[in-house]
């Protein structure tokens, strides 16, 4: 078995019982409640946070003044490198956690298992060894990319497994591949089923600000191109952020020529297109008050959990959009704009922004999920999370349909509707090309 590999099983120990008899015969050891988040989560993430905390027990009540980390370690990518093993063959209730109604993987539940172990593998970058140090507050800033390449069945066995591929002086990118084993345990890069990339960033946990992480060498070639990569991704995020965002002659066309069709649907509704449909017209929503069983090893709401919600509410939507069920494709790029506490009111707004016809095979609804945080005392609503989902439509469910399979254009009906649309579409042209 591979070094830090961590094997699931579909239960576990509680953290309030004694520590089990096979680990220290003699030992009677109850985990602090602060190291143990949220009941909710899967057992994956239970086990994943379990690891976690490990690193933090000598660290369970520093003093008030403890000091920073005063030197920055240089890690290599193998030392956070970090493995799970899902038992699907063998596990009969861990396969029932996780199967959806095709027999495949909940995308969800897994959404929620990449966030959690990407900061575990996170923690491990950042540890300094150093029992006097406070430790950094690690947060999920965003998710790059990920890409389902091919389904991932219940059937078999599972692997999840990253590493730390690049840093900055407070952000890490930590990369996720999902690996479905043959029945003899082998895998091989053409059964790479999903892969991600997360983005942290570190926080002080005293004063809240920006704190410098511990540099990155990497050793194999593929480690190196990993490395150039992310940091080419890096600067140009940077340049983007400092353009001007000035609205060019072109783009006013493009914003016209968008908008002309949705005010025939605003104005004169007898004689639009039927093979088009208003984005406001595409919307659900849904929301929740927060949970502490939903609550993270930080004591803030579980940033997998959100992305969860929201990929139920996205998968929702693009049904009822397309009257087939759809198949997941990719989530690009997710914003985490302001962490979420336990007692917020959690509201996600969901749209389709625009559908595409490249390939007649295989037409693509891109969706778009708001997570807003509303105070009703306070009479605010601000944004904390964005993501924007990608799906088309299941191949079986084209084939059994006796209705003629017709998926509709989508077009807005306001300035700020256009501008969004073009926005997206703009973005993933940029990482398409």
């Amino acid at each position: 078995m591979e070094f830090n590999t961590i094997k699931i099983n579909s239960t576990f120990t509680s953290p309030f019982e004694s520590t089990p008899k096979g680990d220290n015969e003699n030992s009677s050891f109850r985990k602090p409640l602060s190291l143990w988040p949220g009941m909710y989560h899967s057992p994956v993430t239970a086990a994943l946070w379990e690891t976690r905390s490990k690193i933090f027990e000598s660290l369970i009540d520093p003093p008030k003044d403890a000091p920073p980390q005063s030197e920055l370690l240089t890690r290599v990518p193998s030392q956070s490198r970090t493995t799970i093993l899902y038992n699907f063959s063998t596990d009969y209730i861990l396969r029932e956690q996780y199967r959806d109604p095709w027999n495949e993987v909940r995308i969800g539940k897994l959404l929620e298992d990449l966030d959690a172990l990407a900061g575990t593998i996170s923690v491990k970058h950042c540890s300094d060894d150093d029992s006097i140090t406070r430790p950094l507050l690690l947060v999920t800033a965003s998710v790059d990319k990920m890409v389902l390449k091919r389904t991932i069945s219940v059937d078999g066995d599972l692997k999840m497994a990253g590493a730390v591929t690049w840093v900055g002086r407070s952000s890490i990118e930590v990369q996720l591949e999902v690996t479905q084993l043959s029945n003899d345990g082998a895998d091989t890069s053409e059964s790479i089923a999903l892969t991600a990339n997360f983005i942290f960033v570190a926080r002080d946990s005293k004063t809240g600000k920006a704190a410098p992480v511990n540099r990155l060498s990497p050793e194999t070639e593929t480690e190196k191109l990993l490395y150039e990569e992310a940091d080419a991704r890096n600067r140009m995020k940077k340049l983007k952020r400092g353009e001007s965002k000035g609205v060019e002659n072109g783009e006013k066309d493009r914003l016209d020529s968008l908008l002309a069709e949705g005010r025939i649907f605003c104005d004169m509704p007898a004689l639009a297109n039927r093979d088009s449909i208003l984005l406001r017209d595409t919307r659900l929503e849904n929301s929740l008050i927060c949970q502490p069983q939903q609550r993270n090893i930080h004591g803030r709401i579980f940033g997998g959990f959100l992305m969860h919600r929201a990929f139920e509410l996205a998968f929702s939507t693009a049904y009822t959009f397309a009257g087939l069920m759809p198949h997941f494709l990719e989530v690009d790029h997710v914003d985490f704009l302001r962490p979420v506490d336990v007692g917020d009111f959690l509201r996600f707004k969901s749209c389709v922004l625009y559908t595409e016809f490249d390939n007649a095979e295989q037409p693509l609804i891109n969706v778009e999920v708001v997570a807003h945080v509303t105070r009703p005392e306070l009479r605010s609503s601000e944004v904390s999370n964005t993501f924007y989902f990608t799906f088309t439509v299941r191949s079986e469910a084209k084939a059994n349909d006796n209705n003629g399979f017709k998926i509709r254009k989508v077009v807005p009906a306001t300035e700020e509707e256009a501008r969004r649309i073009l926005e997206r579409m703009d973005a993933d042209s940029q990482v398409s090309a």
